[in-house]
């Protein structure tokens, strides 16, 4: 397919009308052809790779495999071993994969064929670098077929016995649990039904952002429960669970997920990172976990 004119100073610019074939060039890369333009215009030559998120990479082959395996629970230093390449370069297409991950999910939830009649959102916790600097992961689940809608992250203080410790050593920490509420519900608002039933556990920050986005929804708040067992808190010792499908997605995502998991030393060392890895393990999970 052509493309218009990447010259921004072009009369043409992003239009095709003047766009002319160009011929070829082969790609060692990956052992493609890929075709040429040339705009008559102001002459600038371009490709069909020069729009690709992929544009000026090296190595293309290994991109659906580490995504497999960011998605699968390796950490990013053991993906750089298994596929022979360097850390550097897992960390630079970790934001690759991102990117492309938060396109094809937008894409996704715009192309619903149905709106989302039964939402449970929740928020999952971890650790930046230390435990003294905590982070929340709000995330929001169909409740009817696991699929993940959306995740947004955002630092909190600390609390309990390492709240005045963590002060002292880092300062007073933002809380931005409310901003990740608020972030999070604009980008899902528009797939959910008017009337949707919407289900958490009773957290005090919740009811308001609920009655903003969703006024005419169906509300519904739980008392949260003792996990089953040591170290794994999303599952709860309960006879019946009535959030399970949330709880149970944020287990896949501490199993899936290697710097989520408990009692690791695979911490996160920056938010955005860890927020591009949830993009890459949400677009996974929606396209291989949940059936169609």
């Amino acid at each position: 397919m052509k493309r218009g004119c990447p010259n921004i100073d072009c009369l043409f610019y992003h239009k095709d009308d003047h766009v002319i074939k160009d011929g070829t060039y082969y790609r060692r890369d990956d052992a493609r052809f890929i075709k040429r333009y040339k705009c008559k215009h102001c002459g600038r030559k371009f490709s069909s790779a020069t729009y690709k998120l992929a544009y000026y990479q090296k190595k293309r082959r290994i991109n659906v495999r580490l995504n497999a395996l960011l998605a699968s629970g390796i950490s990013m230093r053991r993906s750089a071993l298994l596929l022979k390449i360097h850390r550097m370069t897992v960390k630079r297409r970790l934001i690759y994969l991102a990117k492309k991950a938060r396109l094809l999910h937008q894409k996704r939830l715009n192309s619903l064929s149905d709106q989302i009649e039964h939402l449970q959102f929740d928020d999952l916790i971890t650790i930046e670098h230390t435990k003294m600097k905590p982070l929340t992961v709000t995330l929001a689940v169909d409740a009817k077929n696991r699929t993940l809608l959306g995740v947004e992250v955002g630092q909190i203080p600390a609390f309990g016995h390492l709240a005045e410790k963590s002060r002292r050593k880092y300062g007073i920490r933002k809380n931005q649990h409310k901003d990740t509420i608020k972030r999070l519900f604009e980008t899902i608002q528009h797939v959910i039904k008017k009337d949707a039933l919407i289900e958490s556990d009773e957290h005090h920050f919740y009811p308001p952002f609920v009655r903003s986005f969703f006024p005419t929804a169906s509300y519904q708040q739980y008392k949260g429960g003792r996990g089953c067992m040591v170290g794994q808190g999303e599952l709860k010792k309960l006879h019946f669970d009535p959030l399970f499908m949330l709880n149970h997605s944020c287990a896949m995502l501490r199993a899936n997920i290697n710097r989520l998991i408990r009692k690791t030393w695979c911490t996160t060392k920056d938010p955005k990172s860890l927020k591009d890895h949830l993009d890459i393990y949400i677009e996974f999970h929606n396209q291989y976990l949940i059936p169609a």
